[in-house]
């Protein structure tokens, strides 16, 4: 059995609410009004106005016939008025649902650019701006996801594309085998594993399933090996990495390999984007939180490019070798796994003058 739908339920209930209405106003009246009318009468007589026994019955059959006819043509006329009052309020109502079950047909059809139009009841349109912030962000993940498939096939082309061309070149022997060369291969198969190995973790990171143990954690030695294994891997001409952390700094509730893998791609960033001057790391408290700060004196990052930072396959340099420029997916690892130790992380930059990094965590 198919069940009515909303608009005839609201059309039906505001014909309930009056029939009641009237009804108990017809019976209550039906009962009391002649008795009422009766004593009307015998307080005239009981003031010697006039005498009206002999009439009495008569008076009060033609009272009830009366009142029946007055509720007679009230319920016509009533119950048509309220009759086309429920159906224009259904209506009314019914109109921008109607309205919203066409837009989410289409937003399943794959048109994500409809939105529902205001309108003049509040709740409605409260619900409105709710669906339509739904459907914003439908439209910013079908976005964020074509991007995602554009930048991942042309991220894994390029190696691809090297190791081909080796490998028909030396299937052809256009090209002699030479160690050289074999490490060149080696190089590009490392890149897509790096690159796999980044998208699985990234898959993880926002999809939730990376776990997460937070415990006090001392990070005076975490800071002090990073940048000690750091300095020793770059060249003589390189920049310097200094760390300035006080000797009282507080533990912090974080996990301890999620925090040193944050600070591994911050100072990695820092390092693959500063060629001379030096990155400092420093650490402080603020009341309840710990604050790190990875400071390069590198490239810097354009003022209209800091928000787009910490997004997947991202470079401040769209001309910068990808080899040079990393695969675009670390900072927003990081930014993740800092949010899922309950911090937070930001940038500042200035074109040529360098970039900061900071983010923080609880103490414990």
């Amino acid at each position: 059995m198919t069940k009515p739908s909303l608009k005839t339920r609201l059309l039906f209930s505001h014909l309930l609410v009056m029939v009641v209405g009237l009804g108990s106003f017809i019976l209550i009246a039906k009962f009391s009004s002649p008795r009422m009318f009766v004593l009307r009468l015998e307080q005239l007589e009981k003031r010697g106005l006039f005498t009206v026994r002999s009439a009495r019955t008569y008076l009060v059959k033609g009272f009830e016939k009366a009142w029946d006819n007055s509720a007679i043509w009230s319920v016509i006329f009533g119950g048509s008025a309220a009759g086309l009052l429920s159906y224009w309020l259904s209506f009314r109502i019914m109109k921008p649902l109607n309205k919203m079950k066409e837009i989410t047909e289409k937003l399943a059809e794959g048109n994500l650019q409809e939105r529902m139009p205001e309108t003049d009841i509040p709740e409605l349109n409260q619900l409105g701006t709710s669906f339509n912030y739904m459907a914003s962000s439908l439209e910013n993940v079908e976005k964020r996801r074509r991007e995602l498939v554009g930048d991942m096939t042309h991220e894994l082309r390029t190696p691809l594309t090297v190791v081909r061309g080796y490998l028909e070149e030396l299937a052809n022997n256009s090209i002699a085998p030479s160690p050289e060369l074999y490490l060149r291969l080696i190089k590009e198969t490392k890149r897509l594993e790096r690159l796999i190995q980044d998208l699985q973790e990234l898959s993880q990171v926002e999809a939730g399933y990376l776990s997460i143990s937070l415990k006090p954690l001392n990070l005076i030695p975490i800071l002090t090996t990073l940048v000690d294994k750091f300095s020793d891997q770059i060249l003589d001409d390189g920049p310097t990495i200094n760390l300035e952390c006080p000797d009282d700094l507080p533990p912090v509730l974080a996990d301890s390999d999620r925090t040193e893998q944050i600070l591994v791609n911050l100072l990695g960033n820092a390092i693959r984007y500063t060629e001379k001057g030096s990155i400092n790391v420093k650490a402080w408290r603020d009341r309840h939180r710990v604050f790190i700060a990875v400071i390069d004196s590198g490239i810097g990052i354009k003022s209209e490019d800091i928000p787009y930072v910490f997004e997947r396959f991202w470079r401040a340099d769209k001309s910068r070798s990808r080899y040079s420029g990393g695969t675009g997916i670390g900072l927003a690892i990081t930014r993740r796994l800092v949010e899922l130790q309950g911090g937070k992380i930001e940038v500042t930059s200035e074109l040529g003058k360098g970039s900061t990094f900071t983010f923080y965590l609880s103490v414990a």
